[in-house]
């Protein structure tokens, strides 16, 4: 398995922790005001922003969203206490979804 595909199966990891922790809570606010909650899923989305630049100079990158989720890792890591639980609802909502899709295409075209 090459690296960028490993690191693909990492992110994927990643978004299967906040989606799981999601399922723990009745709604996403609820997710977000639990204080080990909102550590997770920001230490989650930490994770997956870092991972993704380093796909800079794989193939895949063209079809990742890498410098988006990696303002998302420098905002988190820099700026912790000043993280909008607005904008991480809305990347839970809409964006982790379609990064999933994305990886899981990708995956599936290496498998075969």
């Amino acid at each position: 398995m090459s690296n960028s595909i490993a690191r693909l199966y990492f992110i994927h990891e990643k978004i299967g922790d906040i989606f799981t922790f999601r399922k723990r809570f009745s709604t996403i606010e609820d997710l977000l005001n639990d204080k080990m909650g909102f550590d997770a899923v920001l230490m989650s989305l930490l994770q997956i922003g870092e991972t993704l630049h380093k796909l800079g100079d794989s193939p895949y990158a063209t079809d990742l969203p890498i410098k988006g989720a990696y303002d998302m890792r420098n905002f988190i890591a820099h700026d912790y206490e000043g993280v909008n639980k607005a904008i991480v609802d809305d990347i839970i909502r809409h964006h982790l979804p379609a990064l999933e899709t994305k990886i899981n295409d990708i995956i599936q075209k290496e498998k075969s």
